[in-house]
């Protein structure tokens, strides 16, 4: 009796883990210029989460090490779309003056597939992944929510040699940007790239042109940042942001939480993600 119980325990173990893992089998999208593979689970109206990785290229939500981290997403009932829009086959190689309408077809794929729940789209994105997921919720009112783990308040160059080009362009326009200056150049010789950010944004006036209009997003907002971030003064350009979204009567919930830490930390606290997730976009009962 034991013994049967022991096998139907097993069979059952390993039912239920093919199931499992059947059921979050990825389904890459035909999409231009950008990678976008499709992770679903079983229900029938599932939030479309949506990933980007930030200045390292590549597809980092598609990526093993992101792998335990989207699964559990999906095992909140959230499908998640990882998105690779630089650095990979197919993709611009660089991150120069990539197209917003290019990531927001994949998006656009996506949410049209079986299973999704169209009418929840959030966007969540790192570092210069944030300020992508911020642009493209700014340009599309189909955007639920969105995600911003160290994000910048502003445009900035693109990664060529010379930095005389925006990263992100629309509708073949590149978005204004805050250009690198005279002040900057010493940080960067020095690879103190918080120092050439800060001397950067000596240039107010660039600054106002290069906004991310973040009151046009409809949706919820968390912003995340850090208070030793050693890349860009995050918290300072989260704090911007906020500003803005006060100064606009911004409609839906926003708050920015700050950690002690550097770049990185924001993405040592998902608990904060899924909190805000399951509060204010949660899949349907």
């Amino acid at each position: 009796m034991k013994k049967a119980a022991l096998i139907i325990s097993v069979l059952l173990s390993i039912f239920h883990s093919s199931s499992y893992s059947q059921a979050i089998r990825p389904d890459t999208l035909k999409t231009p210029n950008v990678q976008a593979i499709l992770y679903k689970g079983t229900g029938n109206k599932q939030p479309l989460l949506v990933g980007f990785g930030g200045s390292e290229g590549r597809n980092a939500w598609a990526s093993k090490y992101w792998q335990k981290t989207r699964e559990e997403f999906i095992a909140k009932g959230y499908a998640v779309l990882a998105i690779g829009y630089f650095g990979l086959n197919g993709t611009p190689a660089i991150l120069d003056r990539i197209a917003l309408e290019e990531v927001y077809a994949a998006i656009y794929l996506a949410k049209q597939q079986k299973g999704i729940n169209a009418d929840k789209i959030i966007l969540m994105g790192g570092s210069r992944g944030a300020d992508l997921a911020l642009l493209i919720a700014s340009y599309y009112p189909d955007i639920s929510g969105v995600i911003a783990l160290s994000a910048s308040h502003a445009v900035f160059p693109g990664h060529t040699h010379h930095f005389t080009s925006s990263s992100w362009t629309y509708k073949g326009k590149e978005l204004a940007f805050i250009p690198m200056n005279e002040a900057a150049t010493p940080f960067l010789l020095k690879r103190d790239l918080r120092g050439t950010f800060e001397a950067m944004l000596q240039d107010s006036l660039a600054e106002q042109k290069a906004l991310i209009p973040v009151e046009k997003i409809n949706g919820p907002i968390l912003l995340m940042a850090a208070d030793k971030d050693e890349i860009i003064p995050a918290v300072d350009m989260g704090k911007k942001m906020i500003n803005r979204l006060k100064a606009h009567q911004f409609n839906y919930s926003y708050e920015l939480v700050i950690y002690e830490g550097g770049h990185a930390e924001p993405t040592r606290h998902f608990d904060r993600i899924f909190s805000f997730l399951l509060e204010t976009l949660p899949p349907a009962p």
